[in-house]
């Protein structure tokens, strides 16, 4: 008898360390990859956790969803990828809206292009550009709300031609601080980015397409970690670190 209790404790134990030491995989959307790494990090200073965190388009991410990829969380840029989701029975529930994202025009410092808000100023801009990076539209949300805009100011056609498209937003960002591209189109909390400031001039584009509401939905059976983060997200901690990266916050 004290054998067989013996041997269910150490049964126990073992399920336990295993649960504690299993992995949590959370995709996230390239726009939140310098927020996100804070809140990661506040985040892991309350709880100890093996959290593995990839990051790139919503749309490649919801593919592998579909696919069976093994993922936990999905902080995703927009909330069609995750809606879609939970209508095929991938996610725990509708998940929730986290953040609402704007978008930036960058240009790299280097170029003497001169930025603002005004339609004015982006034709200019954009007569003056080589090259103008965005992230493609069919896989990136903040890409389709760079075409909605350019469509809503009447320039897209001045643009259309000298695009070249990133498979994401940081990608997109990334061709204009290297040279690759004049100008481009990217998240504000991205044209925020401390690296990336030093390289480029920025404008905050508030008007001329839909508000970019960003949704995170736990896939189904989510770890425990990835449920104690989903719901620190939602965290004034969270929200604090967000707002600071140019996010408006939900109720």
């Amino acid at each position: 008898m004290i054998i067989r209790k013996l041997f269910l404790i150490l049964a126990c134990c073992l399920v336990t360390g295993i649960a504690n030491a299993q992995t949590t995989y959370v995709v996230v959307a390239a726009n939140m990859k310098d927020a996100f790494i804070e809140i990661q990090n506040q985040f892991q200073k309350e709880n100890k956790s093996d959290l593995k965190v990839i990051y790139g388009s919503s749309g490649n991410f919801a593919s592998q969803i579909m696919n069976g990829a093994p993922f936990h969380l999905f902080i995703s840029a927009d909330e069609q990828y995750p809606l879609e989701l939970f209508k095929k029975g991938k996610t725990v529930n509708e998940g929730a809206v986290y953040a609402i994202g704007k978008l930036a025009l960058i240009a790299s410092r280097n170029k003497g292009i001169a930025l603002d808000d005004s339609r004015e100023r982006i034709a200019d801009a954009i007569k003056k550009a080589n090259k103008i990076a965005l992230a493609k539209p069919e896989l990136a949300p903040y890409g389709r709300a760079s075409v909605e805009y350019l469509k809503a100011i009447n320039l897209w056609e001045l643009a259309n031609t000298k695009i070249v498209y990133a498979d994401n937003i940081a990608m997109a960002a990334m061709f204009v601080t290297t040279g690759s591209a004049d100008i481009g189109f990217t998240a504000l909390s991205i044209a925020k980015s401390p690296s990336v400031t030093k390289q480029v001039s920025s404008a905050e584009l508030n008007d001329g397409y839909q508000p970019i509401k960003q949704r995170m939905v736990l896939i189904k059976n989510p770890t425990p970690d990835a449920v104690r983060l989903y719901e620190f997200m939602r965290t004034p901690k969270a929200k604090e670190i967000l707002r600071s990266y140019g996010y408006s916050i939900s109720n």
